[in-house]
């Protein structure tokens, strides 16, 4: 009786350390990236091009770091017009199961239109976000986030982000996602992500 008691606390420590392993918060990764942007009265154009991303928990604690880089071209029209964004802030995760967390996020925001010949715009502000991660199988995660972004030269918009990962091995996987959000009045993203991450 004392060796199956033994057992299953070995057994549920191991659980522990394979799910902390497999919700990590310390990755790197990038991939393709395709931007629709959708101006009311004028209409929407699709971008394409990379995002890199990453994260590092800060030491053993539950706050981890992360940030982000992506651009996307169009040049439907004869004139190239990029789209680029950067994020960066902190995260914060708690662990309510065997397999999830809830996760809330600060972050600060700058987005840029550029096109050849005529005056960029840029938006810059700050960005709140709540979700979960879920551990739904060995080798699978899905994650949801509901976030608001506002201050600076944002209005104030709700935006929403879904995603998951597949792994192959402890360290490597491939992840989709898909967020929409608002940039300005009138001014609506919608973007779909497809990526290789290595968490580390």
């Amino acid at each position: 009786m004392k060796n199956t008691i033994l057992l299953s606390v070995a057994l549920a420590s191991a659980s522990c350390g394979v799910h902390a392993q497999d919700l990590g918060y310390t990755y790197l990764e990038g991939g393709y990236a395709r931007v629709n942007v959708d101006i009311d009265g004028v209409g929407d154009a699709d971008f394409d091009g990379v995002q890199l991303r990453g994260s590092a928990q800060i030491g053993v604690s539950d706050f981890y770091v992360f940030g982000g880089l992506g651009i996307a071209r169009n040049d439907d029209a004869g004139v190239d017009v990029d789209f680029s964004e950067l994020q960066g802030g902190v995260g914060y995760r708690y662990e309510i199961g065997s397999s999830v967390d809830l996760i809330s996020e600060l972050s600060v925001l700058r987005q840029m239109i550029d096109a050849d010949g005529v005056a960029g715009a840029d938006a810059s502000g700050g960005r709140i976000a709540v979700g979960a991660r879920v551990a739904m199988a060995d080798n699978v995660e899905g994650y949801a986030k509901l976030g608001y972004t506002g201050g600076g030269d944002f209005d104030g918009s709700f935006n929403a982000t879904i995603g998951a990962q597949y792994r192959w091995s402890d360290s490597w996987g491939v992840v989709g996602e898909l967020e929409r959000s608002r940039i300005d009045a009138g001014v609506d993203v919608i973007r779909l992500l497809i990526g290789v991450r290595a968490t580390l």
